[in-house]
């Protein structure tokens, strides 16, 4: 009798404890079936999003528990996080200890920097919200615009206790743009300058935030935001990254956003030609390009890894905003033909620059969901040499040919499918992106070529498969 309560409870917690293992081995990664996507806990997992910010962890926590909730509701899935402290709304703090002279200690920390990010972190996952963190902004350590961000960042030697201009080798300003790459706290590597004095408190930093993220399974990790750089910088961090989570036990996924807007440039194969180390890549300066070269763009890619498949996120889509010329039409645009070109991770960028995670942004992804819904993502692949009579930028095509077709019009328009024939009939499921909501149902027989065109003007989703309504 004692060895069978023994046994029960030697079973009991096998049960018990079993699936926390599986979970923990099971976090964020690229799915075994295809890895063109992620899957989370073994299950694929299409990641979609927006955020009215870039540093949401920053926020009041009233603030950010709203948005969080916000983009639950909406079906939304993933942020962005970069680590940013710049002092754009005055709530921002520093991870620095700050003393009474108003210079900072390098080697101290203000613990209210990181107990908002282990707040982001914790929330996020409550919600099975995703985080892409980008570890540095080159934004945040210049003067570019007159924004005189380096001139009151710690890291700039008159405002520290640790070193001085000479030891360092910083200058008191940087004006020019990031992209010029003059910046030297971006050279400090033993490849390239091996500023060893800059280069403890940025591993220290770095350091720290690991402590936080690798106790977390939802997360994945870029290094830069829209860098110039070398490719040694790029290199060590994510070297370094990956060497702690090993230690840590964890595995996780890493990446580089290159600011090059063609994705056919040299510098993006840094992180293409390198598997071993960037285990997916993000292709969102794509997002500067518009129409048929947009989609062109991200195909290009599609093809170049198709050897080795890894999920390609685009976690800024630009569209709304004067800065960079585009059009809230734009960022709609955007969105779809990456959903459908086969994009892993899609994000709305904040505002003034993106649709953030207004209205429209909240629309496009619950309809993006309802297509989901009808037909898995990542059960088709972008097939728009099907359409016939198609136009330039008139309409978009995912397809797994014979069984589901997922169709996406920018406006108005009309083209030829060729659905084939059988027993049972296709049906037609027009979802309306303005407003997230269905649209009408509509049988068709197949077996000869079809006309599809939008029910009104705007932009429509159309979730083909057999069977009827």
């Amino acid at each position: 009798m004692r060895y069978l309560v023994a046994l029960f409870f030697m079973l009991a917690t096998l049960v018990v404890t079993g699936p926390v293992t599986v979970a923990a081995e099971a976090g964020l990664q690229p799915w075994a079936e295809n890895p063109w996507y992620w899957s989370y806990r073994g299950e694929p997992v299409l990641l979609l999003g927006g955020s009215d910010d870039d540093n949401l962890f920053q926020w009041p926590e009233k603030d950010l528990l709203t948005q969080l909730d916000r983009l639950t509701a909406a079906g939304g899935n993933v942020i962005r996080n970069t680590m940013s402290d710049r002092k754009d709304k005055g709530f921002e703090v520093y991870p620095f200890k700050r003393h009474a002279d108003g210079r900072y200690d390098l080697n101290e920390w203000d613990e209210e920097y990181w107990t908002r990010f282990e707040r982001l972190l914790r929330e996020t996952a409550r919600r099975r919200i995703f985080v892409q963190i980008e570890i540095w902004d080159r934004f945040d350590f210049t003067d570019q615009g007159g924004k005189n961000r380096w001139q009151i960042h710690p890291y700039n030697p008159k405002n520290n206790v640790n070193y001085s201009y000479e030891e360092s080798g910083f200058a008191p300003r940087y004006p020019d743009h990031p992209a010029a790459n003059r910046q030297p706290f971006f050279f400090t590597t033993p490849n390239q300058r091996h500023n060893r004095t800059v280069l403890n408190f940025q591993q220290r930093f770095v350091d720290r935030m690991l402590d936080h993220s690798l106790r977390y399974d939802h997360v994945l990790y870029c290094i830069d935001n829209e860098t110039s750089g070398e490719e040694e910088w790029s290199r060590y961090w994510a070297q370094f990254v990956k060497a702690r989570a090993v230690k840590a036990g964890r595995t996780i996924y890493v990446t580089e956003m290159w600011d090059d807007w063609n994705l056919a440039a040299a510098r993006h194969k840094r992180t293409f030609d390198h598997p071993e180390l960037y285990g997916f890549v993000d292709v969102s300066q794509n997002n500067h390009n518009r129409g048929q070269k947009h989609w062109d763009g991200f195909l290009y890619v599609r093809r170049y890894l198709a050897d080795r498949p890894r999920p390609m996120n685009t976690t800024k889509i630009y569209g709304a905003g004067t800065r960079t010329n585009s059009t809230e039409q734009d960022g709609i645009e955007r969105f779809w033909r990456h959903l459908l070109a086969g994009a892993a991770s899609l994000r709305f960028h904040r505002p003034d620059a993106g649709l953030g995670l207004g209205d429209k942004a909240v629309a496009a992804v619950r309809a993006a969901r309802k297509l989901e819904s009808k037909i898995r993502l990542w059960s088709v692949a972008p097939a728009t040499e099907l359409l016939a009579d198609r136009e330039s930028n008139e309409a978009y095509l995912a397809a797994a040919p014979g069984t589901a077709y997922a169709l996406y019009f920018p406006a108005e328009g009309s083209v030829r499918l060729d659905l084939p024939g059988g027993r049972e009939p296709w049906t037609v499921y027009w979802i309306d992106i303005a407003s997230g909501e269905w649209g009408p149902t509509r049988q068709l027989d197949g077996g000869a070529a079809t006309v599809l065109a939008p029910p009104t003007a705007g932009n429509w989703a159309a979730a083909i498969v057999r069977g009827a309504d």
